[in-house]
């Protein structure tokens, strides 16, 4: 695996009116990662992966995304959110449109592809997650975890150099909630760098090569899956490891 740093975070600090969320992550996601993020509700682990995407501006700190200072004033937002893709607890498919065109849209709107050229790759990934026959039908027409894995594909229609995941399987059914990490799970195996907030321990211990366990808004511990699963140092995450596990 290449060790170079595809994001190094140092210092990052949000605020919501008198309270204090993030106070002062350092991290830094080589490329190739699989990086989860645990912790309790409330722990600052959602407003981290928005601060990446920019979907919150941090108060304090710095974000490198390939080197370049994502807090400049002259950050390209579009260009960034391309290259970053996210992948939201709910879907946010467009329910007036045809799958395909919830994944076209931005290829073509954005980074100006052709239609068939859009429309074959989009093809192409749905066929990867088994939903290639359902490319004419609405969102409404899918269950759960049908339109999470839509949603997934969606974000790889822009070719991403990161994939962001915001409890992706939170609002699913249980038994919907494996089709969605089988995909997750190929897309690490496939070398993808991925930042993943989640409350699924089993696939932070079998696909992270990296946990941190956010509580109250700072890196309590990081490590290997084994080491923080396995042998948690603080008594803190020894709590939390107690509830979930």
């Amino acid at each position: 695996m290449e060790s170079t740093n595809i994001i190094k975070v140092k210092d990052l600090c949000k605020n919501f009116d008198d309270q204090s969320v993030l106070r002062g992550i350092s991290v830094d996601i080589r490329k190739g990662d699989v990086l989860c993020i645990i912790g309790a509700s409330g722990s600052g682990k959602s407003t981290f992966l928005r601060c990446l995407n920019l979907l919150e501006k941090p108060d304090s700190g710095s974000i490198l995304f390939e080197n370049e200072d994502l807090m400049s004033k002259n950050v390209n937002l579009d260009l960034h959110r391309q290259r970053m893709g996210m992948v939201f607890q709910q879907f946010n498919l467009f329910p007036h449109l045809t799958i395909m065109k919830n994944l076209t849209l931005a290829p073509m709107m954005l980074k100006h592809v052709p239609r068939d050229e859009a429309e074959a790759k989009a093809l192409k990934l749905l066929e990867r997650v088994g939903l290639a026959d359902r490319a004419g039908d609405y969102p409404d027409q899918l269950s759960g975890g049908q339109k999470q894995r839509v949603a997934i594909v969606r974000a790889l229609c822009m070719e991403p150099d990161v994939m962001l995941f915001d409890e992706p399987t939170s609002a699913l059914d249980p038994e919907m909630v494996g089709e969605v990490l089988d995909v997750m799970k190929e897309l690490a195996h496939e070398g993808m760098t991925m930042v993943v907030v989640t409350h699924e321990m089993n696939f932070a211990r079998e696909v992270a090569n990296r946990v941190i366990f956010l509580d109250e808004g700072v890196i309590a511990e990081e490590g290997s899956p084994a080491e923080i699963f396995d042998a948690p140092r603080s008594e803190r995450l020894q709590s939390f490891l107690s509830k979930v596990l």
